[in-house]
């Protein structure tokens, strides 16, 4: 399954552009999927039909779905109490109802997430198109899989099972039962949960398409989005400029308009390797198939894929590897790396990163890095105490 992710600043239409690709994808022939993030009906309302908690077919070959986050963590929460019914009896502990139960923060998060992994392991579909929410809280929510795997695995380490032994010992000292068993369980199955997400978003066939209004103000969000989304490993694959005027008006202030959308669509389209499409402003808000058609968005093809870190071929005048990072519209003051371990920490502008490095970058040293076109070179010299002799 071929997945495309839409976001955009607040405001941008980008609801209304994942709907209208949707849609389009499935008049071409593609069994697909909208999956939003939005918490009100608004998907429902640009395509005319009403959509809900469960999954709601808008017309052949397109089903709409917006999960309902607060029954999502009542459910998961009904499942800890029963998993630790143990621990909370011997604590005293009064069970929630569900009926008194609100989501928590980050709740919202999780339940999407969950939701997207879901979709894109169903078999009915060919294409899942996903309305996320705006920057920067898309980058954020794209974050989390990952970095919510790594605080479970320095917390609780899956390979220490030396915990589950000493059970026994440990309860004795401590006077009370120890949840090692569930703990590590859950631990497990969340791991599991949020590496099958993981593996949605840096899938070859997962590419991002970034909806905004051509202006100036919107420039700076775009590169920061562009930056944040490179970091993460994806590539923006369409810029959608949405509600763009005609050249032509005889209104003198709608003219004054046009002219700063075309200078805005001029600089976008010489930035970067993406393509800019124009959507057109119908004068009136989007509502129903007919006016989502109208809107003309880029079809869905399978030309595109996004930009893969890659460490190239030994160079051989020198002897070094080099880990290739696409980072378009990074700076090279606002660029740090750090080697911490088998890690590297990389922070570019407002957004940091923690990566494991490949096994053969593990046997090296870093001797250097730069910024070149947009791609972060970082150069690892092989440590002879650790790369095989015939390899040097």
């Amino acid at each position: 399954m071929r997945t495309i992710l839409i976001t955009g600043p607040g405001g941008s239409g980008r609801t209304t552009v994942a709907a209208a690709t949707a849609l389009r994808a499935a008049r071409e022939g593609s069994r697909t999927l909208l999956l939003s993030a939005e918490r009100a009906d608004t998907p429902g309302t640009v395509l005319g039909t009403p959509t809900g908690a469960r999954p709601v077919e808008i017309e052949p070959r397109l089903t709409a779905w917006r999960p309902d986050a607060a029954a999502g963590f009542r459910q998961d929460l009904a499942d800890f109490q029963r998993r630790a019914a143990g621990v909370l009896d011997l604590l005293g502990a009064s069970r929630l109802d569900a009926e008194e139960v609100t989501p928590l923060p980050g709740a919202e998060e999780l339940t999407f997430l969950r939701a997207l992994r879901d979709a894109a392991l169903c078999e009915r579909y060919d294409l899942l198109v996903v309305d996320l929410p705006p920057l920067p809280g898309a980058l954020a929510l794209l974050a989390l899989p990952e970095e919510l795997r790594r605080y479970l695995r320095r917390l609780l380490p899956p390979e220490r099972q030396a915990a589950r032994a000493l059970r026994p010992v440990l309860g004795r000292l401590a006077g009370v039962p120890m949840p090692t068993d569930w703990l590590y369980e859950t631990a497990g199955r969340w791991d599991v949960e949020l590496a099958a997400v993981e593996a949605v978003l840096t899938d070859r066939d997962t590419t991002v398409r970034l909806v905004a209004e051509p202006s100036p103000a919107a420039a700076q969000a775009l590169r920061a989005a562009r930056l944040g989304l490179a970091l993460r490993g994806l590539r923006t694959e369409v810029l959608v400029a949405n509600r763009t005027l005609p050249d032509t008006t005889p209104d003198p202030w709608l003219a004054g308009l046009a002219a700063q959308q075309r200078k805005a669509l001029g600089e976008w389209e010489g930035e970067g390797d993406h393509d800019v499409h124009p959507v057109p402003h119908l004068g009136r808000d989007p509502h129903g198939p007919d006016d989502l058609a109208a809107l003309a968005v880029p079809a869905v093809t399978d030309a595109d894929r996004p930009v893969e870190w890659q460490v190239a071929d030994r160079i051989a005048e020198d002897g070094v590897l080099v880990w290739h990072i696409p980072l378009p519209g990074a700076i090279r003051e606002e660029l740090d790396l750090i080697r911490r371990g088998d890690e590297l920490v990389i922070t570019a502008s407002a957004f940091r990163r923690i990566v494991s490095l490949p096994s053969a970058l593990r046997r090296c040293t870093v001797s250097g890095a730069g910024l070149r076109e947009g791609e972060l070179r970082v150069r690892f010299a092989p440590d002879p105490g650790l790369w095989p002799a015939a390899a040097r």
